[in-house]
């Protein structure tokens, strides 16, 4: 069984921690910083970070027309805290970056840093719940066509529609990879 070569855009963010997740899932990650590279990939996860600074670098990098281009064509993606934010259709009181998934994203929606948590999570298809963790995590509103895949408390926390998949939790910070798994299934 030939390996998944799972890109992850490392331009700022938790995108190491991201590249083990998918080394220990049994893909093979790739380090995506420019088109050459995102070329290499079948799939690619768009870290967590600061949503302005990831558009604003994808921008310069003359990343987002080609990743707006493949996942239109249906290239898996996978969109973190920040990564929701540039994929959604909608963002609270700004303009769409890429909107590609039909959500609507709220900023920081749980306030600061200082008010992080985390939570165990029950998620559609998962035997057992998910440890999760929130930094600075946005609101997702799911509209027509996206299938939620978890709450926390009545917040949509992670979500999938077609080959897009999106949460406001970093699973990249637990030792759990089933999040990673459930995203390299997108490439089957």
């Amino acid at each position: 069984m030939e390996k998944k070569r799972v890109g992850v855009l490392s331009l700022q963010g938790s995108f190491a921690e991201h590249m083990r997740s998918v080394f220990r899932s049994g893909g093979i990650p790739v380090r995506v910083t420019d088109s050459v590279s995102l070329d290499c990939a079948d799939a690619l996860i768009i870290p967590g970070g600061e949503s302005t600074t990831l558009r604003y670098l994808l921008t310069q990098e003359g990343l987002k027309h080609s990743l707006e281009h493949r996942v239109r064509k249906g290239m898996p993606v996978y969109g973190t805290c920040a990564g929701a934010i540039v994929l959604a259709k909608s963002i609270a009181g700004e303009k769409s970056f890429m909107p590609l998934m039909n959500i609507s994203v709220e900023r920081n929606a749980y306030g600061a840093q200082l008010d992080s948590f985390e939570k165990d999570l029950s998620v559609k298809g998962f035997p057992k719940p998910v440890h999760a963790v929130f930094i600075r995590a946005p609101r997702i509103h799911a509209g027509v066509g996206v299938e939620v895949l978890a709450h926390a408390g009545k917040d949509v926390v992670l979500a999938r529609e077609k080959n897009m998949l999106v949460s406001t939790f970093h699973p990249e910070l637990t030792a759990d990879l089933r999040i990673h798994q459930l995203f390299m299934r997108l490439m089957d």
